[in-house]
């Protein structure tokens, strides 16, 4: 018998839902993505909302390791409800792109223990666990630089980012494009360091975007700012 959470929702009749809501049209693109669902993100926010905020059940979610499942569960827990080590268990099991994105974003950077973890993934040998931590780096760079050793990391940045895995490699350019947008006393060296280190210079980028290169990215970011 499924077992039923506080508000009765089973997780089988969740998995039911979702399985129902799969469009290989949808699975397609996803998987040249890294990600292996086939549930339409509109669709799945639907039934978030329509779940509301059930705690349990996202734990339970979660651990079904099923990538729609488990990108439900984090739009329905309460990201103030995890132990550091809970969190850090999270991320490692993280196995998609969208999954690991979402987590980071939606919960992590909203938990009191992001700027341990911060600390403790930017130096973890998992290139995909590090880039967690530059993912919090840059949200401390956006919103809260307060005791941010800005320096610092520009000087990781120009030592590490032109050999870094894929998912790490970006996550330390966009750390990189925050710290010039953000702060003009970096400005300088941080379009030096993306000159020198042409990484994702060549990125195919749609005509309305924005380039993810960081020269582009500062110079474009703070026109717009200066026009506001």
């Amino acid at each position: 018998m499924a077992r039923t959470t506080v508000a009765g929702t089973t997780v089988a009749a969740v998995l039911a839902e979702l399985a129902a809501l799969e469009d290989p049209k949808v699975r397609a693109v996803n998987e040249k993505h890294g990600d292996d669902h086939g549930v339409n993100l509109g669709r799945l926010r639907g039934l978030a909302k329509r779940l509301k905020t059930q705690q349990d059940l996202a734990c339970r979610l979660w651990e079904t390791d099923d990538t729609a499942a488990q990108l439900l569960a984090i739009l329905i827990c309460r990201p103030k409800a995890f132990a550091r080590e809970e969190l850090d268990v999270m991320v490692r099991r993280a196995r998609t792109p969208k999954v690991h994105g979402w987590l980071v974003n939606y919960v992590v950077k909203k938990s009191p223990h992001a700027d341990e973890l911060r600390l403790a993934w930017s130096a973890d040998p998992d290139p995909v666990v590090a880039s967690a931590g530059w993912a919090l780096a840059t949200e401390r760079v956006a919103k809260k630089p307060e005791g941010l050793d800005l320096s610092g990391l520009l000087d990781v940045i120009e030592a590490q980012m032109r050999d870094a895995p894929d998912r790490l490699q970006w996550a330390m350019n966009h750390c990189l494009a925050q710290i010039g947008i953000e702060h003009p006393e970096h400005r300088a060296r941080a379009i030096d360091i993306g000159e020198r280190l042409e990484v994702l210079k060549d990125y195919p980028t749609p005509a309305n975007c924005t380039s993810p290169f960081a020269p582009i990215w500062i110079t474009e970011m703070v026109r717009r700012q200066h026009r506001q």
